[in-house]
């Protein structure tokens, strides 16, 4: 499912470090509406965008409405002084993906439903990645030695995902299951039981597990990895 606009402007406050409540504030929209529309997946209205526009004159506005180009416009970023944007990469898509440190079921819930309160604690490029919501840091080695506890994983969300499984992949998984609450990083495959999905570890030492296909409320497809193999 293709980012919208109202998407990146959440991705551009998170990276600003501006609560959604205050952008309310300051383009004139009513209290709690931006977190409807970003729950609902709808557009922002013209006099709204303007007045975003206005207030932040450093976001680029071309990667605001098509998700085309770098976040920032060309001159923030050469005052940055970064190695990773010039001015000859105007054809390169690079995404600033937010980087998570959860470590909470609650955290993961809030994180794949409004993201109110998550703030990224920093923000990750890779070249050449398609669209992407964030990145994790592993915990747990269920995935070991392909995954091991602190290496991160850059992730897409899943919608509507009873109809969206690419079956063998790896994806992040939130399941509540008659009020107990997990979170797995799983190859996901049909079960030989109708309507249920098999949640299969790389590591053998983890059982593979399964749960009604129903039980799975957020879901998202693990679309790259990151292995810090020295810090020196």
């Amino acid at each position: 499912m293709a980012e919208n606009t109202i998407q990146r402007i959440k991705h551009f406050i998170d990276y600003k470090g501006v609560k959604v409540s205050a952008l309310e504030k300051e383009v004139g929209m009513s209290n709690g509406s931006f977190a409807s529309q970003l729950k609902n997946n709808k557009t922002i209205g013209l006099d709204k965008l303007e007045n975003i526009l206005k207030k932040y004159p450093d976001v680029n506005i071309e990667w605001l409405l098509t998700g085309v180009g770098n976040m920032l416009k060309f001159d923030v970023l050469e005052e940055k002084h970064s190695p990773l944007y010039k001015k000859t990469d105007k054809n390169a898509k690079n995404q600033h993906i937010p980087l998570y440190d959860i470590q909470s079921t609650s955290g993961i819930i809030d994180l794949f439903g409004n993201n109110d309160h998550q703030k990224p604690v920093d923000y990750i490029t890779i070249p050449k990645i398609s669209e992407c919501d964030g990145a994790l840091y592993v915990i747990g080695d269920s995935m070991y030695p392909l995954l091991k506890s602190g290496d991160i994983v850059v992730y897409k969300n899943v919608y509507h995902h009873e109809k969206n499984i690419i079956w063998g992949e790896m994806y992040l998984v939130y399941v509540n299951n008659d009020g107990n609450e997990f979170f797995f990083t799983r190859f996901l495959k049909q079960s030989q039981q109708e309507s249920f999905v098999q949640l299969v570890a790389q590591n053998p030492d983890h059982q593979t597990i399964e749960f009604p296909l129903s039980s799975i409320k957020a879901l998202a497809l693990v679309k790259a990895s990151i292995r810090v193999n020295a810090q020196f």
